[in-house]
């Protein structure tokens, strides 16, 4: 049995990139940059109006000004602003020649001349000016970015609409069991529906995946071993959940090795989730997760996530925050590190209502795990314990 940080050495370190694609930008939500994006353009690309108002000489500001325009957002102006002048002004607009501040609107009175009157003689400048923001070729995005909608923004302000991101990892996944039956299917004596399937789809597409759902495996080692040949050859991450323990009818480790893969580690010691095999062959990978449902959820949590992201350009980190516990928490065993299914509000960390890995619904309420250290058998009300959001 190995810790769970040696665990996550061996899913994160020395994971090679996966190939690279052309695609448009409106595209790129959720992928990865495999280039850096430099701007073609200065931003702002000129002096702007950073408020609605009117564009000034600083020096005349004490007696009323004429206004000789209006400038709305996305026109030039063809007049200069000289001694007692002034123009009208819109929030974006390019600044007249002669101008070198925008007073706000709110900060003058018109008066029945239509000349207009200043209120605040010392006025900001309220200009945005040319390249304070970006200079033409400056770096503004770095290669193994993931894409959000900010960086989207990003890019189309600087005219990056084609661009070069690394491929969505190919994950396949199976649920293996013959006490399974899939959810449309009303279970028999002795038979449970499989929910570990389409939980795993989707912990994977989340993260823009390409899946496949592959089915139940039957216990047996011909059908493990069809069924994982023929994903082995599409995809680069094979998720199985289930047959990974001490069991007669557990045959997927046996098939994996006859597949040639180098099995890294069978076991974590972490709570849920001990039974996790992860596995290379090549450049492809597979992780075969506990049958239990949280454990599941999990591992692929912890473990995965950061694994398949690794394939993908981005060097994935779970981020842990402190918070108080809002309960006393106390558990029997501390020999493993623990996750718990955790509820965390304006009172702080509350664990749910936990009755093991196979607690389908304590995860449906839950929006933290909380995290409890080897060696801890108990922690008090107010305490500051780790959690990670899910």
């Amino acid at each position: 049995m190995i810790t769970f940080q040696e665990a996550l050495n061996h899913t994160t370190k020395e994971i090679p990139e996966l190939d690279t694609e052309l695609i448009h930008l409106r595209d790129s939500y959720g992928r990865v940059l495999a280039q850096n994006v430099y701007s073609d353009i200065n931003m702002p690309p000129f002096n702007k109006a950073a408020v609605d108002g009117f564009a000034c000489r600083r020096v005349d500001l004490e007696e009323p000004l004429e206004v000789i325009e209006t400038i709305a957002a996305g026109k030039v102006s063809q007049r200069t602003v000289a001694e007692g002048k002034c123009a009208k002004i819109m929030t974006g607009a390019m600044l007249p020649k002669g101008a070198d501040c925008v007073v706000m609107v709110e900060q003058t009175e018109l008066l029945a001349d239509g000349r207009v009157k200043i209120l605040n003689l010392k006025t900001k400048n309220n200009i945005a000016y040319k390249a304070e923001d970006i200079k033409t070729g400056e770096l503004v995005l770095q290669s193994n970015t993931l894409i959000a909608p900010q960086h989207q923004a990003v890019m189309a302000a600087v005219g990056a609409t084609k661009i070069i991101v690394y491929r969505k990892a190919r994950v396949a996944v199976f649920s293996t069991g013959d006490e399974l039956v899939e959810p449309e299917q009303q279970p028999e004596q002795g038979k449970i529906r499989n929910s570990n399937g389409i939980q795993l789809v989707n912990q994977a597409s989340r993260m823009g995946c390409e899946v496949r759902y592959g089915g139940i495996i039957p216990d047996t080692a011909e059908d493990s071993e069809r069924m994982i040949r023929e994903a082995y050859h599409w995809s680069d991450v094979i998720l199985l959940s289930g047959g990974i323990s001490m069991g007669e009818f557990d045959f997927i480790p046996a098939v994996l090795q006859k597949l040639q893969f180098d099995i890294k580690f069978r076991t974590i010691s972490v709570q849920p989730g001990k039974p996790t095999v992860f596995g290379r062959s090549g450049d492809k990978f597979v992780m075969a997760l506990p049958g239990n449902p949280i454990s599941s959820f999990n591992i692929f949590e912890l473990l995965a996530k950061p694994m398949i992201y690794r394939l993908m350009g981005y060097a994935y980190t779970a981020k842990r925050f402190e918070f108080p516990l809002a309960v006393d928490y106390k558990r029997k065993r501390s020999v493993r590190l623990a996750f718990i299914p955790a509820i965390l509000n304006e009172n702080g960390v509350n664990p749910v209502g936990y009755h093991g890995s196979a607690h389908i619904n304590a995860l449906s309420a839950a929006n933290v795990l909380f995290e409890i250290p080897v060696g801890t058998t108990e922690m008090l009300k107010g305490e500051k314990v780790h959690v990670r959001f899910i």
